[in-house]
Formats: C-alpha cells, sequence, structure tokens
C-alpha cells in the first residue's frame, strides 16, 4: 500500500499538483463569485429600499426563492437550463453549440445565488444607518452616487463586514457543490484520487484540511479588515 506522502505528493503516482490545482479552481471560484454575489447583492438592496414598487417586488421575490430552493438543486437547475438556454441562442444565432466554461459558469451559478444572502445583508446594514446622517449629507448638496460613495458606504461597511466575512466562509464550502457538474474544483479533485487509489480517508481528510486552512486564513484577514474599517469608520 502507497504511504500518504507518496498519495499526495509531487512524484510519479502522487495527486499533489492535481489536488493544487483543484484548490486553485476552488479559490477562483469562491473569489469570483464573492464580487459576483457583492455587485448583485448591493443592487438588489438598493432596488428593495428605493426603487420602485414593482422593482422592490421583484428582488423581494428573487431572494425569496434563492433563499427557499436548496443552493445544489439551484445550482443543478441554473447550470443545465443556463446552458440549454445559451445554446439554444447561439442555434437561432446561426452557430453551433458552445462548450461553455466551468469555472466561469460555476462563478455565475454561485454569484447569483449569493447575492440574494448578500443583500439581507447590505440591505440590514444600510437600515441601520442613523437618518440623521443621511439628511445632514443632503443639506451638504450631496445625493445619488456622491451620498451613497462618500456617506452610505463607509457607514454601512463595517456593518455590514461580519457578515459577509461568514458569506465567505460558506461560499468556500458552497463551491465544492459545484463539483455535481463536473468542475474540477478541490473536492471533485479528491474523489477522482479516491476513486482512482480507493484510499477514500486520506484524500478527504487531506480535501478538508485545504478548507480549514482556507477558513482559518479567512478569519484572520476578516479581522484585520474589520479592526481597519473600525478605525476610520464614522462615530454613529
Amino acid at each position: 500500500m502507497q504511504s500518504y506522502f507518496e498519495l499526495v505528493g509531487f512524484g510519479a503516482q502522487g495527486w499533489g499538483p492535481a489536488l493544487l490545482k483543484g484548490l486553485w479552481v476552488t479559490l477562483q471560484i469562491s473569489v469570483g463569485a464573492f464580487l459576483v454575489g457583492m455587485l448583485i447583492g448591493l443592487a438588489v438592496a438598493m432596488g428593495k429600499l428605493s426603487g420602485p414598487r414593482p422593482v422592490a417586488q421583484l428582488m423581494r421575490g428573487y431572494t425569496t426563492l434563492c433563499r427557499a430552493v436548496p443552493e445544489l438543486l439551484l445550482i443543478l437547475l441554473l447550470y443545465y437550463v443556463g446552458s440549454m438556454g445559451l445554446n439554444q441562442l447561439f442555434a437561432w444565432l446561426g452557430h453551433g453549440d458552445v462548450k461553455l466554461n466551468g469555472t466561469v459558469v460555476a462563478i455565475a451559478v454561485l454569484g447569483l445565488v449569493q447575492g440574494a444572502y448578500a443583500s439581507e445583508i447590505f440591505r440590514g446594514a444600510i437600515q441601520a444607518i442613523p437618518h440623521g446622517q443621511i439628511e445632514a449629507a443632503r443639506a451638504f448638496g450631496m445625493n445619488g452616487f456622491s451620498l451613497f460613495r462618500r456617506v452610505t458606504l463607509p457607514i454601512m461597511a463595517p456593518n455590514a463586514l461580519a457578515g459577509m466575512a461568514n458569506l465567505w466562509v460558506n461560499l468556500i464550502k458552497d463551491s465544492a457543490l459545484i463539483s455535481v457538474v463536473g468542475t474540477n474544483e478541490l473536492l471533485f479533485t479528491a474523489k477522482q484520487a479516491a476513486g482512482s487509489t480507493r484510499a477514500y480517508l486520506t484524500f478527504y481528510l487531506t480535501a478538508a484540511a485545504f478548507y480549514y486552512l482556507l477558513t482559518v486564513l479567512s478569519n484572520l484577514l476578516s479581522g484585520w479588515l474589520e479592526r481597519r474599517f473600525r478605525r476610520w469608520a464614522p462615530s454613529v
């Protein structure tokens, strides 16, 4: 039987390079989906709070749907339905089927799902801003994007940071769900290695160790960011 270091090492029979590549794909998916989710979440939160009634209702429906349906089911639906829809669109335009990049699709799908959770974090952080702060800014002639950039964002960011840090950690774990559609992220690679060598415990524990390491590093980074934000955040 091969030793642990032979199995996960970088030799001819080792799965080390494949696991590191899977870890890199996991990071790409997580970072990309987090950024997409933040943009969607912020837009949805603003739509709920200040958009016209039909827009606000649509945003609430999107949030409710994404939070009610299991994420794995949403990923399967969005992945396969989205792929079919794009191929039908290309066929209508006179092109053949296209092979979608698994990482890009994973980022889009997870970002869309995470945007629903991010919107609630941003909505709560914005509503926590004292109304007097906004009124004072408007009295100085600020409105629109200038008001958001110079007043709303600096005050809401520290309030939203803890929730977004928690969302990021959950997103790292949720990226493993993408393995069901064949994307070569960390868990998918660990499953391939375990199936090839029959060393299931070895590779699943190794994958768990990688996820744990990412979580620890993320907690350290979020703690540092929170301290930095609190230093210059306006007093409320």
